[in-house]
Order: C-alpha cells, then sequence, then structure tokens
C-alpha cells in the first residue's frame, strides 16, 4: 500500500455484553461463542473479551471455547492478577489488553497507569512475548503514558476513548478528539500500533476512524445494543460501513491532493 494511502481501519468486536445477557439466568444462552462466529461472518476482523477476576461476564470455558472457535484474532482483556496472568498463558490468545479493573466499576473507567505501573508491567509483557502473544496496554490519550507503554515492551497501544465518547458539546469533543490525534501520532512515531475503543457508537466512531495512525477501533456495548433491534450480522455490518465510509471520503481526499499535486508539477 502506498504510504500516502489511509489504512483501512480494523473493527474489533467485543462480545463481554452477550455473557452478560447470559450470566442473568446463569444459562448456556445466548453464547458468545455463536456471537463471535457471527462477527467474523459479518466483518469483524478481531474478537474480544474481558475475562474479569470477579468474572461477571465472560467466564474462563468462553475463553477457552473461543479460542477454539476464533478464525480472525482473539484478543483478551484482562488486569495484570496473577491468576488471570497465568490463565492467559495458558489460553494463548492472539493477543491481550492489558487493562485497570476494579471491582465496583460498571465498565472500565479509565486507562493503565503505565506510568505508576511500569515495574509489574514489564516482567509481565515480557511473559507473553515469550510465548508469541501480542501484547496491548489500555491507556488514556497522554504522552506520558503512549512513552511508558513503549519502555515496558508493549506492541500495541489502545486508546481509551470514553472522554471523547462523553464529551458534550462541540468544543469539549473537539479537545478530546485532539487529545486522541496526538496521542496516536506520539504512538507511531514510537513505533507503536495503535487502536482505540470504549465508548464508540454510530454517531461518534466516524471522527476517530479518520485518525490516520489509528488501525483498529474495539467496540461492543454499541453493536450489542444494536444487535437487539436489527440482528447481530447486521449490527457489526452497519458498524463496518460506517468506519469504510470515513475511509472512502479519505481516501477522495488523497486522489483530490494528488491531483492537485500532478497539475502544479506540469504547469510551466
Amino acid at each position: 500500500m502506498n504510504s500516502a494511502e489511509p489504512r483501512v481501519v480494523r473493527l474489533g468486536v467485543n462480545v463481554d455484553h452477550v455473557a452478560t445477557v447470559r450470566q442473568a439466568r446463569r444459562g448456556a444462552l445466548p453464547d458468545p461463542v455463536e456471537a463471535a462466529r457471527i462477527c467474523e461472518r459479518a466483518g469483524a476482523q478481531s474478537i474480544v473479551c474481558h475475562l474479569r477476576e470477579d468474572r461477571r461476564h465472560i467466564q474462563d470455558h468462553d475463553v477457552e471455547r473461543l479460542r477454539r472457535a476464533v478464525t480472525t484474532r482473539l484478543n483478551l482483556e484482562m488486569s495484570i492478577a496473577a491468576e488471570i496472568v497465568e490463565r492467559a498463558l495458558a489460553v494463548k490468545p492472539d493477543q491481550v489488553t492489558l487493562v485497570p479493573e476494579r471491582r465496583q466499576e460498571l465498565t472500565t473507567e479509565g486507562g493503565l497507569d503505565v506510568v505508576r505501573l511500569s515495574k509489574r508491567l514489564a516482567p509481565v509483557s515480557q511473559a507473553f512475548q515469550a510465548r508469541g502473544i501480542e501484547v496491548s496496554l489500555f491507556i488514556d490519550p497522554v504522552f506520558a503514558q503512549v512513552e511508558a507503554a513503549r519502555q515496558v515492551g508493549a506492541a500495541v497501544i489502545e486508546l481509551h476513548t470514553g472522554r471523547y465518547a462523553e464529551a458534550t458539546g462541540p468544543r469539549a469533543q473537539a479537545r478530546e478528539l485532539a487529545m486522541l490525534q496526538r496521542a496516536a501520532a506520539r504512538g507511531r512515531a514510537l513505533g507503536l500500533a495503535v487502536a482505540a475503543g470504549h465508548g464508540l457508537d454510530y454517531e461518534n466512531v466516524q471522527r476517530v476512524a479518520a485518525i490516520p495512525e489509528i488501525e483498529e477501533l474495539n467496540i461492543g456495548f454499541a453493536i450489542i445494543s444494536r444487535a437487539l433491534f436489527v440482528g447481530l450480522e447486521a449490527a457489526v455490518r452497519e458498524m463496518v460501513e460506517r468506519m469504510r465510509q470515513r475511509t472512502t471520503q479519505m481516501q477522495r481526499q488523497v486522489r483530490v491532493m494528488r491531483r492537485g499535486t500532478a497539475h502544479a508539477l506540469q504547469t510551466p
């Protein structure tokens, strides 16, 4: 691919909330593994799940079954608790994303403080890398955290988009988007792959998808919510199309710029 052309942003679908519904009755349905298969058929390029210490949604057997079933990439979100690390090393997902975790939270509330936890994170990162598992760190879009992620050996950063998603008013949204843009650029300059996620939906996703350095967006709640009304396959396809629309717009802009440059070079 020509370096002047934008990347096609990949979609990772988080299936945690399929398990949330199942756990409401402690039964077998709906099955997050079947959901993962549908998501892949609809165009998802990775499947994301979070094995929490409190096991509030995804269970150990879900991760094991997802590892066997997923044909794209399995991205396991997790804390750095020893028991969870041991489980992840045994399952061997394609990627782990290390996240902060508090038992009383409804959802992940912020990024991992890599600066403060660097001495604990470095050996965990090394253990996963030794098993051929890619390491991603879920961080706030702050330069210090981006740089610390590189220092502890992560290959990927996932920028926390929650503040952008929750911002009200154009000025606040623009401020949060600018922070994401700067952090993404810094991550790429340091040689890190850049993803983003948390709170993204069908209305706010395109501006984040337009950030050139971002290669993947991880989205769960919005897609599962939409699936209640249109079905899971349609919900995933709609999100893929929203992201693709933005990529197409960027490609058109590149072509216009190229034509302008060519015309300028030909003009005596």
